[in-house]
Order: C-alpha cells, then sequence, then structure tokens
C-alpha cells in the first residue's frame, strides 16, 4: 500500500474515532454531570496516551521554558474547548456542531494572519471571508441573536483557534504525542476538581460502557493522527481531516433521526470547500517557499 494511501486512511481513522467519540458522550444522554463524564473519560484516555508516549519514547520533561509556556497554553485553550464544545453536543444534533467546528482551518489561518503577521494572500483572505458566510448559514442567528448552544459552539471555535495556534509556535523538540498527553491530563485535572462542588452522580453500566468506549474512540484517534504524520505528503492527507463531517451526519441520522437542513448543508459545503482551498494554498505556499530554500 503507497504511503499517501496509508495516510488517508489514517487521517479517516482518526476523524472517524473523534467523531465516535463524541456519539459515545452524547449517548450518555446528559445522565452523568459534565465534569465528571470528562474525567472518567480522560483517566482512561490519558493512561492510554501515556503508555502509547512512553513507547515511543515521546515522554519529555526537558523542554525548552518558551515551549512550556506554549505547552500550558495550549492545555488551557484545550480544557475550555472540551467544555464548551460537550456543552454545545448534549444541546445541538452532531452533525450540526461537527459542521461548526469545521471552520478551525479558515479560522486558524485568519488567527495566523493578525497575531503572527504570516503572509496572507487576496485569495485566501476571500476563502476566509466566504468561509465564514458559509458558517452563519449553519448557525442562521435569529432575531433574538444566537442560541445558548451556538454560542457554546462558536467559544469551542475561539479555543480551539488558541489551541491550534500555540501548536504552530512549538519548536520540533516538542513530541506531538507529548502535547497530547499534556492536554489529557490538563483536561482530566481540571475535570476532577470541577466535580468536586457538584458531587457525583451513580452510573449505569450503559453509560459505564459508553465512557469506556469514548476513552477507546479517543486514544484511537490520537493513536492514528501521530501515526498519520510519518506517512504519506500533508498535502494530500490533510484534506481528509473532512471526513469527520460525514460520519457525523451518518451517525446523527442513524442514532437520532437527525438530519440537517438544506440551508445548514450548504453552508457546510461551503466551510468545507473554502477550507480545502486554503489548505491547498498553504502547501503550496510551503512548496514554492523551499524551493526557494533549496536553490
Amino acid at each position: 500500500m503507497q504511503d499517501n494511501t496509508k495516510g488517508a486512511l489514517l487521517m479517516m481513522g482518526s476523524m472517524a474515532g473523534f467523531t465516535f467519540n463524541d456519539t459515545m458522550v452524547k449517548l450518555t444522554g446528559g445522565e452523568v454531570p459534565l465534569f465528571q463524564l470528562v474525567f472518567l473519560r480522560g483517566v482512561l484516555a490519558s493512561f492510554g496516551i501515556y503508555l502509547i508516549a512512553r513507547y515511543l519514547g515521546a515522554v519529555r520533561l526537558t523542554l525548552p521554558r518558551r515551549d512550556w509556556a506554549l505547552v500550558l497554553i495550549r492545555s488551557a485553550a484545550e480544557i475550555a474547548a472540551t467544555v464548551f464544545f460537550l456543552s454545545a453536543l448534549f444541546r445541538m444534533p452532531l452533525a450540526n456542531v461537527t459542521a461548526v467546528l469545521q471552520i478551525l482551518p479558515l479560522s486558524v489561518a485568519l488567527g495566523a494572519a493578525l497575531i503572527f503577521r504570516e503572509q496572507v494572500g487576496w485569495r485566501r483572505w476571500l476563502a476566509i471571508a466566504v468561509g465564514f458566510c458559509g458558517m452563519l448559514l449553519i448557525v442562521r442567528p435569529g432575531p433574538e441573536g444566537f442560541s445558548t448552544a451556538t454560542l457554546y459552539a462558536l467559544i469551542t471555535v475561539v479555543c480551539a483557534t488558541i489551541r491550534d495556534l500555540a501548536t504552530r509556535r512549538m519548536s520540533s523538540a516538542v513530541p506531538s504525542m507529548m502535547v497530547s498527553l499534556c492536554a489529557a491530563l490538563s483536561v482530566t485535572i481540571f475535570a476532577g476538581l470541577a466535580s468536586l462542588p457538584g458531587g457525583w452522580a451513580p452510573v449505569s453500566a450503559q453509560n459505564a460502557l459508553y465512557i469506556l468506549g469514548a476513552a477507546g474512540f479517543i486514544l484511537g484517534a490520537y493513536l492514528c493522527s501521530v501515526m498519520v504524520m510519518r506517512v504519506g505528503d500533508v498535502s494530500f492527507t490533510a484534506p481528509f481531516r473532512y471526513t469527520g463531517l460525514i460520519w457525523a451526519l451518518i451517525l446523527g441520522y442513524l442514532i437520532w433521526g437527525d438530519w440537517p437542513t438544506p440551508l445548514t448543508l450548504l453552508g457546510a459545503g461551503i466551510v468545507v470547500s473554502m477550507g480545502l482551498y486554503t489548505l491547498f494554498r498553504e502547501n503550496r505556499l510551503a512548496r514554492k517557499n523551499l524551493a526557494h530554500r533549496l536553490r
């Protein structure tokens, strides 16, 4: 099997893992308090991620101070993104909240241009603008403004953008599994502390299986996301990240009977197409810059 094919399959596996994790969490139906659920899932997932990181030799505590600062920023953003995402997930159809998150490549490109002064041509500015218009078709604020669930989803995008921007500024001395381990431990510790004031609720056998399944899927997703960086060209494998939306559409329809409205599907299509174009332009510019440096 060619490396690009392996990379595409691993990327699709990673996206499937994250989406099935979301499905397992949503299936608990809010019967388990949010922070208790995140803590239980996090303990299982963190242990698995630690074992993988240890096996790969990626557990490194002697990182440059600047990288540790970025790891802390990223972990804090991951905590906020997890809390707001799950809060939105319990209030919105799976496909809708997943569709909102497809704006991430565009929001990261926007953040990199505004904060890091990265070069962005007029084509990518146009793609970002059109993509955000597509997102408005998904969330469709009415006369009374955004709903609580929509606000949670949009805050998730902001937090995830900060997370990804921090990741982009880390040096190559930071292994990706070390970053994942720090994020998982941070979310787990925060959720454990936040769960104490409200007390814990009993967990049924069915919900325990859902939480166990969620931990297994998120662990598999992280493993695939690491493996995909080792095979294939990023320019070829990156677009397959959007297969997560396909999984969300299928699972949302089969389990809950949810199907987005035509306007939501149109908005999602616009966001995905603009995201793909942005990825294409970034990869093209990266290859061009590499060619100039090699001359």
